[in-house]
């Protein structure tokens, strides 16, 4: 990036950081105090006792280089407040804590300020322009480091996903700019901060084993297979092997894994998380009380064998199904599997190098988001960050952006229900997608428009639904009866346009033609 590039760069990248500073008195959630007592548990407690502590409910259940990365942080935070550090202190939150755990945040954003600037280099720069403010890269940027769901997450809700995401852009960035082992390094080390991230490492896995392992494409695009490297494979071999062995080769001494793994993986959680995520399991639910409601006033049900938490509760973990089938774990994940069968496929038969790489990405950040078990409504972010790439790029998928980034980030509302942010989340949300819809219609002003109208009647509507929500049914008889039905209403809503935005890139990567040349490159 030039020198005039960096400017601007930088001041975009200092305006978002004083933001986040603006937003450190807003309210936080129960994540403020999960990220607490992990730093109490690491800071106390022999490494033996870290993934069996359980004196708060909100136990370590992430992988141990993120436990390690707690532990770094604790031996800062004593200098702060050491009450902080205290384990029984549970729902501790001074002023120096709330400082603390803010900053901790701000300061290891920097990390994500430094991958959005390596994928910036990346962008292709065919379609140049006078004004800086058109550039794909200053849009890019902008998209990224402005992110609205990121933001509220982050630096309201609170959580550290900004030097998480920061990972796996930059190693993405890397493998763009074909320096293979540098991204599967960070993507390696990224899985055992966070696993969440092991829903798109069949992306990397295909694409490394068809871009670096094998080395060479035949004149008509297909695979070369006496390019087949050993070495590369076993490089890549070595790393994954080196990190993980780091990581959990000491509880694997302790013989402690099968605890770890259980902490990981809680599957007792039950389907869906308390507020639906807004995908296929949401409306699947949604079905399913429509279904009861016609049952009972039909009487094709009886009253008596329903499960109460199905018709009284609402939006709960324990979901129990009454008219269809119970969904298993092994249900999800088999679904899951097929629903990225098809964009994996894609990737080995029809590269397109970083473009198709990044397709695949999405699609299996989609894919696990909709299928997958006890999601939760911020995962959306793992696919809106990687799609920006695509979005300054071609107006096809920067339509699918517009779509899944303006539902995904409103289906992120209710994360913050205190009155005093209602007007900060509206005006931020309102300021991102305006910039959004502007700058990438400038973008392919010259191309056919981004959205149809049946699209744009479809993101319209959630500006009365936003008023029904939060004006409206509050004033109503119907908030001491059916409290869940705004969040029912958001979910739901919002699951129709998560899912039209997979299936529409979807479509688009499936039939989308791949020209001999392209797959030779």
């Amino acid at each position: 990036m030039a020198a005039g590039g960096r400017s601007w760069f930088g001041a975009l990248a200092l305006g978002v950081s004083f933001l986040k500073c603006l937003l450190i008195p807003t309210y936080h959630s129960t994540d403020f105090e999960v990220h607490r007592n992990w730093l109490a548990i690491t800071h106390n407690l022999p490494l033996s006792q870290w993934y069996y502590e359980a004196t708060s409910e909100w136990t370590l259940d992430y992988p141990p280089f993120f436990a390690w990365f707690e532990y770094a942080l604790s031996h800062i935070a004593k200098y702060f407040d050491p009450k902080m550090l205290v384990i029984e202190n549970l729902n501790y939150s001074s002023h120096a804590t709330i400082f603390f755990q803010r900053f901790s945040v701000i300061f290891t954003d920097i990390f994500f300020i430094y991958a959005v600037h390596e994928c910036c280099r990346c962008v292709n720069g065919k379609r140049a322009a006078k004004d800086i403010l058109e550039k794909p890269t200053f849009i890019l940027a902008v998209l990224l480091l402005w992110n609205f769901g990121l933001l509220i997450v982050d630096h309201i809700h609170f959580q550290y996903n900004g030097f998480l995401f920061g990972l796996m852009l930059l190693s993405v960035a890397r493998l763009c700019q074909k320096r293979y082992l540098e991204g599967a390094l960070l993507f390696a080390v990224l899985l055992h901060f966070k696993h969440i991230y092991v829903y798109v490492a069949p992306a990397y896995g295909i694409y490394l084993l068809r871009s670096y392992c094998f080395t060479a494409n035949n004149s008509d695009g297909s695979l070369k297979w006496r390019s087949f490297s050993f070495l590369h494979v076993i490089l890549l071999a070595l790393i994954v092997c080196l990190v993980s062995a780091l990581s959990l080769g000491p509880f694997i001494v302790l013989g402690q894994l099968p605890q770890v793994i259980s902490r990981l993986f809680p599957f007792k959680r039950g389907l869906c998380h308390a507020y639906w995520a807004p995908n296929f399991w949401a409306l699947y639910n949604a079905a399913d009380k429509a279904l009861t409601v016609v049952g009972l006033k039909y009487n094709f049900l009886d009253p008596t064998k329903i499960p109460k938490a199905s018709m009284t509760g609402g939006l709960v973990q324990e979901f129990q199904h009454t008219v269809l089938p119970s969904v298993s774990p092994l249900a999800t994940l088999i679904c899951t599997f097929v629903s990225i069968l098809p964009s994996v496929f894609c990737l080995w038969f029809k590269p397109q190098g970083p473009r198709g790489f990044l397709q695949c990405l999405v699609l299996c950040a989609l894919s696990s988001f909709m299928f997958g078990w006890h999601v939760h409504e911020k995962a959306i972010l793992l696919a809106i960050l990687p799609l920006s790439l695509l979005s300054v790029q071609r107006a096809k998928d920067a339509g699918i952006y517009l779509i899944l980034t303006t539902t995904g980030h409103f289906s992120l509302f209710p994360l913050l229900f205190t009155a005093p942010e209602l007007p900060i989340k509206i005006l931020l949300m309102l300021l991102f997608t305006v910039y959004s819809f502007s700058s990438l219609k400038s973008l392919f002003r010259r191309e056919r428009p981004l959205l149809n109208w049946l699209e744009t009647i479809y993101l319209v509507q959630l500006v009365p639904l936003e008023i029904f929500c939060e004006i409206i049914f509050p004033l109503t008889s119907w908030k001491l009866q059916l409290p869940f039905v705004p969040l029912l209403l958001t979910s739901v809503y919002c699951a129709l346009g998560v899912t039209y935005a997979w299936l529409k890139l979807y479509i688009s990567v499936l039939t989308e033609h791949v020209s001999v040349r392209q797959k030779a490159e």
